[in-house]
């Protein structure tokens, strides 16, 4: 349960951190601070601190375009692509089976 109690905590700051970039606040550990003690929630003292000097290294704008910017590898790679996207070749289900050999 160790994990589920630090992702809460991370969450909850990360939370609070887009509100205030959303609100154009500065990203300050006391800011973050505020805005979890308005939801009552309660974090060690460490956490806005780490967020405060993480994000004070960065533009979130930046980092929120570049998560909504990325995309994902279909399953099959390029080649299960192609069919799906009108590049030919024949469905797997309708793929000849292998002639049984005669004894």
């Amino acid at each position: 349960k160790i994990m589920g109690v630090i992702d809460d905590k991370s969450l909850a700051c990360t939370y609070a951190a887009l509100l205030l970039h959303d609100d154009g606040q500065d990203l300050t550990a006391a800011n973050i601070e505020k805005v979890l003690k308005a939801a009552k929630v309660e974090v060690e003292g460490f956490w806005p601190c780490m967020y405060e000097r993480a994000l004070s290294a960065c533009d979130v704008a930046d980092l929120l375009k570049g998560a909504s910017s990325v995309s994902v590898a279909p399953a099959g790679g390029a080649a299960a692509a192609a069919p799906a996207a009108g590049g030919g070749g024949a469905p797997a289900a309708a793929a000849k089976a292998p002639e049984p050999e005669p004894e």
